[in-house]
């Protein structure tokens, strides 16, 4: 299992006419958080783009407990696990401050960008999952 956290603050074009977080934006932090989580594992989207994947959101789950208002600071909170099968599950949870605000789950495959057909996950996916943040470049790849 990989777990990394980052912090993003509340912009006021990420909030309604209630002075709260959209709650469409928290999908947005929780692509930050599994963004930054992938490149404290050495594995920038756009070196998964370059090998020739695409890793795209099969499945969403938000569950908003508190609201987050203009300019507080969150801890997004990224969970990736050992996959099972073809599908990659990342758990989320974000936090202001000790309180926790909102969990939820992004469920994503590995595609090929030439034509988006499913593919297993590739070896050096799950060997920097195993090994967990390496802090060294990888490129992941189909061929892998």
């Amino acid at each position: 299992m990989i777990r990394h956290s980052t912090n993003v603050r509340v912009r006021y074009r990420d909030t309604d006419q209630m002075g709260v977080v959209y709650h469409g934006v928290y999908l947005e932090f929780f692509e930050t958080g599994r963004t930054e989580l992938l490149r404290a594992c050495g594995m920038a989207y756009s070196s998964i783009e370059r090998g020739g994947l695409l890793l795209p959101v099969l499945q969403a789950t938000l569950n908003i407990q508190r609201p987050a208002r203009y300019d507080d600071l969150l801890t997004v909170t990224a969970t990736m696990s050992e996959p099972s099968g073809i599908r990659l599950v990342i758990e989320y949870q974000i936090h202001c401050g000790e309180l926790l605000l909102v969990t939820g789950t992004t469920t994503h495959v590995f595609t090929t960008a030439d034509g988006m057909k499913p593919v297993r996950l590739p070896a050096g996916f799950l060997t920097v999952l195993r090994d967990g943040v390496s802090g060294e470049p990888t490129v992941v790849s189909k061929t892998d």
